[in-house]
């Protein structure tokens, strides 16, 4: 998420006329949301491994702080797939460039959360010990 918000979107907005842009961001989101997918599968199915193999209630307050948060960024990101995402892709796909520049400025606010609460997650478990 570093990457896309803080080196490759600002260079694209200085460097690339609106079509170009919003055609390169809806190609690598589309890549990286792919991943996204995964890392969520994958991120999903260890946590509820390894609170499965433990007594949930003597579980670290990190761990049910990860928990939530991990399901709270799931949730954001599902929306961000199945809503601006897919009117992003529809908007470049028919050349509405005001359409898609409205799609990725409603996915910006919504990562960069995503991107906060994933920190929170990490500081919640090395505090919450």
């Amino acid at each position: 998420m570093a990457l896309v918000i803080f080196a490759l979107r600002p260079v694209a907005m200085a460097q690339m006329a609106v079509p170009e842009r919003l055609t390169l961001m809806s190609a690598v989101l589309s890549r990286f949301f792919l991943m996204v997918w995964v890392a969520i599968a994958l991120l999903l199915s260890s946590g509820l491994w390894m609170l499965s193999i433990t007594d949930i209630h003597l579980a670290a307050k990190g761990w049910h702080a990860m928990s939530a948060l991990g399901l709270l960024m799931s949730l954001i990101f599902a929306h961000i797939w199945f809503a601006p995402f897919r009117r992003l892709q529809a908007a470049v796909h028919a050349c509405d460039w005001p359409a898609a520049g409205k799609a990725l400025g409603q996915i910006h606010p919504l990562v960069l959360t995503n991107f906060v609460l994933g920190w929170l997650a990490i500081l919640a478990v090395a505090v919450w010990r």
